[in-house]
C-alpha cells in the first residue's frame, strides 16, 4: 500500500484532488481511498487531505503519518506544518512554488517543483494549482496513467465544457513541467 498526504489551505481543492486521483486509479482497477482531515473549519486555514492507493482492498482508516508521497498546493506551509516531517526513506513530493518558495533539504526525498500556480493562472485563469499538481503527480510517480487522471479530471467538470477544457489542459501542462 502506498500513501499520499495533500497540504493546503482550505478552499485549494484538497479533498477534490484526493477524490480525482482516487477516481483515476478505479479506472485503473486499483483500489483507493480518499480522506480529508480540517483543523480549524474556515476558509483559508491550513487542512490536509490524505489518499491510500494499493492493489487490494484497503482497510486502514486513520490519518497517513509516514507518507510515500506528498503533494503541496500551498507552499507556504512547507515550514509550518512540517511538510517534510516524517516522509518514509524514497519518498517523493510534487510542491508548488513560488519565486520565494524556500525547499527544505530532506535526505532521501525526490522533490519535483513547479509553478502550478502560475500554470494555472495562464490555463484557467485563477490559482487553482489542484489539477496542474494531479499532472505533476502522475508524472512524478508513475502511480496512475495520465490518460486515468484525465478521464478523471473531464467526469468531475462534465457539464462545465469551458471549467473541462481548461482543467484538461492544465493537467497536461502539469505532467509536461515534470
Amino acid at each position: 500500500m502506498k500513501e499520499v498526504k495533500i497540504f493546503a489551505r482550505a478552499g485549494q481543492g484538497a479533498i477534490t484532488t484526493a477524490a480525482i486521483l482516487g477516481e483515476a486509479l478505479y479506472y485503473e482497477k486499483k483500489y483507493a481511498y480518499a480522506f480529508p482531515h480540517f483543523g480549524a473549519a474556515r476558509m483559508g486555514a491550513p487542512m490536509n487531505a490524505f489518499l491510500r492507493l494499493d492493489e487490494k482492498p484497503i482497510r486502514m482508516r486513520s490519518q497517513v503519518y509516514e507518507p510515500d508521497y506528498i503533494v503541496v498546493i500551498d507552499p507556504t506551509l512547507i515550514e509550518s506544518q512540517a511538510c517534510f516531517h516524517n516522509v518514509k526513506s524514497g519518498a517523493k513530493a510534487v510542491v508548488a512554488v513560488r519565486e520565494s518558495t524556500q525547499l527544505p533539504k530532506v535526505e532521501g526525498v525526490k522533490i519535483y517543483t513547479l509553478p502550478a500556480e502560475k500554470i494555472a493562472m495562464d490555463v484557467i485563469g485563477r490559482p487553482f494549482a489542484n489539477t496542474v499538481l494531479l499532472g505533476a503527480f502522475a508524472k512524478a510517480t508513475g502511480e496512475v496513467k495520465l490518460d486515468s487522471v484525465l478521464k478523471a479530471v473531464s467526469g468531475r467538470f462534465k457539464g462545465k465544457p469551458q471549467v473541462q477544457e481548461k482543467n484538461v489542459e492544465a493537467v497536461k501542462k502539469g505532467y509536461e513541467n515534470v
